[in-house]
């Protein structure tokens, strides 16, 4: 018994050219689901413009009013499919399956893709571009150039469609791959990794010298700082007690950016906050309003005035500043870092190794190495992309650099 899947979710799609895509979901409720959802939404290059939930703590109703960027093709049938994914069965609402059951991700086997060619601009990009078609996850990545102009990429990544393990999906991999690279690519091999190789891609503890911690400080400064390159106030977050008999409100007022849903979402989730009725929606000057009336795990409000304290400050970080993007300069070397939390779930921010060297392609800038790792700091799991870049290049140059990578980041673009 249970609902067909087509009501589950269903996209509308718009009335006329400029307006907005419509989703609907309708399922049974988990802890976490909005940011699971807009996780799978901001995969798909979509910008959430407003939304509207409700939730009797069982079963849930969300809209997303959504719109694509850059004019890129969103495939709207594949899209349905993964929001599906994240969307618990009837069966498991009825039998009355434990949450954590339902939560529980069984961890996908890593693969690590090895290939070799020729370098070029924008290269980096074009194979991320590539995998992200075929709905590769990329965990950690590893390229590096020789003097010869010959590039040697490692990536650790995981298959969303469980499929890598067969010969056909590791062939269409490397014949996608090559469709891009033409024949500069001399070498292209997918092999499945062992448990304890997998276990060096666990976050460590320990920051490379090249870092300083003052890059993932939680303080907000009091005024905007000048030469910022975030072009956001600073946000208001305010919990009210005094409206609803029996839920806690939340009121934010900040400046939209790409992702920033996700972002209220996954504080939320990592706070095990539960969201009973929710609206969001953006204005024409880029400004985000929401209001959520929420929970805490125990169905009671937040009262705590530490609680409310410690969520407060957390929003209003992640509304600000929601990803960290700086400039390195080490002798003949320039490094461009930029760093991510994570969720407790331990899944990573999407597209955003994606929009690095997009950005950098726009930018014509030279990338000779380029890294991606996790790192513990401040008790908190991040996700740390080191790019070396070209050595001939200005200093106003790298804060154009900043500014361009920062921008796409956030989608001010």
């Amino acid at each position: 018994m249970g609902i067909p899947c087509d009501d589950v979710v269903q996209i509308r799609p718009p009335e006329a050219a400029g307006e907005p895509t419509v989703i609907t979901i309708n399922c049974p409720d988990k802890i976490g689901l909005g940011c699971d959802l807009c996780r799978v939404i901001l995969f798909f290059g979509l910008n959430i413009v407003r939304g509207d939930a409700s939730t009797d703590g069982k079963w849930c109703y969300v809209v997303f009013w959504v719109v694509g960027r850059g004019g890129k093709l969103t495939r709207w049938g594949l899209l349905k499919k993964r929001l599906l994914g994240v969307c618990p069965s009837v069966l498991q609402q009825y039998q009355y399956w434990p949450q954590e059951m339902m939560a529980m991700d069984q961890k996908p086997q890593v693969f690590l893709l090895k290939f070799c060619c020729f370098d070029r601009n924008g290269l980096l990009h074009d194979v991320t571009q590539v995998l992200c078609e075929l709905e590769l996850t990329i965990l950690k990545v590893k390229v590096s150039t020789t003097p010869d102009g010959r590039v040697m990429d490692l990536f650790f990544i995981t298959d969303t469609r469980e499929l890598l393990h067969t010969r056909k999906r590791k062939e269409e991999t490397c014949d996608k791959l090559k469709s891009i690279l033409g024949d500069s690519m001399t070498s292209c091999e997918l092999e499945p990794m062992s448990g304890e190789i997998t276990a060096c891609l666990q976050a460590s503890p320990f920051l490379p010298p090249e870092i300083s911690e003052e890059m993932f400080n939680l303080e907000l400064p009091q005024v905007e700082t000048a030469g910022s390159h975030y072009k956001s106030y600073v946000p208001t977050v305010t919990v009210d007690n005094s409206l609803s008999p029996g839920h806690s409100l939340i009121q934010i007022l900040c400046q939209d950016h790409k992702g920033l849903l996700y972002d209220i979402m996954r504080t939320l989730k990592d706070y095990n906050i539960q969201l009973s009725y929710g609206r969001f929606y953006t204005t024409q000057k880029g400004r985000g309003e929401i209001d959520l009336f929420v929970v805490q795990m125990d169905g009671k409000k937040i009262l705590d005035n530490s609680k409310q304290k410690a969520l407060c400050d957390r929003l209003r970080m992640e509304m600000y500043k929601p990803l960290r993007v700086t400039v390195v300069n080490r002798g003949p070397d320039t490094e461009l870092f930029v760093a991510n939390p994570v969720e407790l779930s331990g899944k990573g921010r999407p597209l955003v190794f994606h929009d690095i060297t997009l950005a950098l392609k726009m930018l014509h800038a030279r990338i000779f190495l380029a890294e991606i790792r996790r790192h513990v700091v401040t008790d908190r799991e991040w996700e740390v992309y080191r790019i070396l870049l070209g050595d001939d290049e200005s200093s106003a140059v790298y804060n154009k650099i900043v500014e361009g990578v920062t921008k796409m980041l956030m989608g001010w673009e």
